[in-house]
């Protein structure tokens, strides 16, 4: 197995001749996994065949996403790791919010980078076609870089010294029965999704921060199970508010022998300006009705809402 540490980023590495995760294409043979595994879709009870529309605007079913991994690291780590959450995902919220944090940002981690891989693959695609040479911000780079590289923790050992590098939240549902689906934000890695009687959110390159942002919501809403409309809600929230993060987290990243080291750097750095950029109701309004689509909302209506209440709107 290869124990360099592995950067795809640096020289837009993302042909399928080796393990989207190690970068290893040789000690073992490699396989196409599937980006939304096939016990989930089982679960939900889809055939694969539904269509996500990617950011170069081709169509894709489900089942067309797929990424190679090495096949030592799929059988050892990463199959394992689905497996745990399988099971968490199968017991509800009661095993969902059991799941330590760590498998879940590996699990999420591991689903946005697939997608941010294949996305990766159109846009180097167009660029050849345009003739023109990538065109994407070192910031960018430098979070998704960080990104894979913490998720090396899925296959080899990674020390987080003293930090968390996300905000995860799990809350229950009041419908039990809540169909399947998801929603991310590549720029920002932001993450929602609701299934069964739990949602998930997650901020995967923040070190914890929107989650304190939002502590005194978190607070008020305790254990208490939300409606789909409710928890649609917080996730907007989040989003906006990972928009609002004008930071971006520094780290010291340490190779020692099989181990990484990882040390992250304060967030306030030189800059005087607050961590978040000022919350704009209006702008925050916008990102809500989206969120609500299914209800129906007026912007007007929302906006009247915002400026009357911090709390939950519904």
């Amino acid at each position: 197995m290869n124990t360099a540490l592995y950067n795809p980023f640096k020289n837009f590495d993302f042909k399928t001749d080796k393990c989207f995760l190690s970068g290893d294409g040789f000690t073992s043979p490699l396989v196409t996994i599937n980006v939304l595994p096939d016990w989930l879709l089982s679960m939900a009870n889809l055939t694969g065949n539904e269509q996500i529309q990617l950011l170069d605007e081709t169509i894709r079913t489900y089942k067309s996403l797929v990424v190679p991994c090495n096949s030592t690291v799929y059988d050892q780590f990463v199959s394992p790791l689905e497996d745990k959450v399988a099971l968490a995902f199968g017991k509800g919220y009661a095993g969902v919010s059991a799941l330590p944090e760590q498998d879940l940002f590996n699990w999420i981690g591991k689903l946005m980078y697939s997608f941010l891989y294949i996305e990766m693959q159109g846009a180097i695609r167009l660029q050849q076609l345009s003739g023109d040479g990538m065109n994407m911000s070192q910031g960018l780079m430098h979070k998704f870089g960080n990104l894979h590289t913490m998720l090396q923790s899925i296959y080899r050992e990674v020390v987080l010294e003293d930090f968390t590098p996300w905000s995860i939240v799990v809350v229950p549902l009041t419908d039990t029965d809540t169909a399947f689906s998801f929603r991310d934000e590549i720029n920002t890695l932001t993450f929602s999704l609701k299934f069964k009687d739990f949602g998930i959110i997650a901020c995967l390159q923040d070190n914890g921060t929107n989650k304190r942002y939002h502590q005194g919501l978190l607070d008020f809403i305790k254990e208490q199970p939300l409606s789909t409309q409710q928890f649609e809600e917080i996730a907007a929230r989040f989003f906006y508010s990972a928009y609002l993060f004008n930071r971006l987290p520094e780290y010291n990243i340490i190779p020692v022998n099989d181990v990484v080291y990882i040390d992250a750097m304060p967030l306030r750095g030189t800059q005087n300006k607050a961590i978040f950029d000022a919350w704009a109701n209006k702008t925050y309004g916008q990102v809500l009705e989206n969120f609500w689509k299914p209800w129906g909302h007026t912007l007007f209506e929302i906006i009247k809402g915002t400026y009357r209440t911090n709390e939950l709107f519904c």
